[in-house]
């Protein structure tokens, strides 16, 4: 097994060979498709049905949008947690949705990268739903680890051989500081997500916005002493300036 790092739009890929099969860990944006399929075809020299199974950690833009695309280019399937219903759904959804996609590429300009399209369908439609500590299917030596908070639906994939667990947005770093990642959508159970990983103790942590790092570098003392105890999220910030340019108290979530 070897793990490939790839510069994303917004965040690294990690793609995992193996002799007759390959693995994505995340679905990556769909400004990512081109390049996954390149890197495939013309550096590893493999034809694209070898990518096996595609995994969406979460829905966000950058671990989401290319899924979809790639199961048709490749044939492979897509897994993603059990968790019911769909992330995006309603109203309140849709907008969530639009505003995602747009602080995606902020983001990309923030890196000073081209604008590029980042719409992808906000449902998601996999072929295989992983309960936690599943292993993967056809990858045996990856097991399923729910990491909640971040959103309702974050895993996490754990190689215990190599002693490496690959978190999505657990933990994003700013400023050469590691941090909880924006939105934090249900606090408790973000707490609990830090908690398990730091009980797991592996030797390295693969982060999507960051490269592999050493966990004895995670200082999670810290972490859990930054993690909001409230929700964050887009709608609450909304919700916060607006009461503060109208002048009003904060009385509400």
């Amino acid at each position: 097994m070897k793990i490939h790092t790839l510069e994303g739009y917004i965040q690294n890929i990690y793609l995992v060979e193996y002799p007759n099969r390959l693995l994505l860990l995340d679905g990556c944006s769909r400004a990512d498709v081109p390049l996954i399929c390149r890197f495939i075809t013309d550096e590893l020299r493999r034809p694209l049905h070898q990518l096996k199974l595609v995994v969406v950690t979460h829905m966000h833009p950058d671990h989401a949008g290319g899924a979809h695309a790639l199961r048709k280019l490749s044939g492979a399937q897509i897994a993603t947690a059990n968790c019911p219903g769909q992330w995006y759904q309603g109203i309140d959804g849709v907008l969530m949705h639009l505003s995602d996609i747009a602080l995606a590429l902020w983001v990309a300009g923030r890196k000073r990268k081209a604008r590029k399209n980042l719409w992808y369908a906000r449902t998601l439609k996999p072929d295989v739903y992983l309960p936690d500590g599943v292993t993967l299917p056809g990858f045996d030596d990856w097991q399923v680890l729910h990491t909640p908070g971040h959103t309702d639906r974050d895993i996490s994939l754990y190689h215990a051989q190599r002693s490496t667990v690959y978190i999505a947005d657990v933990m994003v770093q700013v400023r050469g500081k590691l941090i909880p990642p924006y939105p934090v959508f249900y606090p408790r159970l973000y707490r609990a997500t830090l908690l398990k990983l730091q009980q797991l103790e592996p030797d390295t942590v693969m982060l999507a916005h960051h490269s592999e790092i050493a966990f004895a570098d995670i200082d999670f003392g810290q972490l859990l002493q930054r993690a909001p105890t409230q929700p964050v999220t887009h709608w609450r910030s909304v919700k916060t300036k607006t009461r503060k340019a109208l002048g009003l108290s904060h009385t509400s979530p």
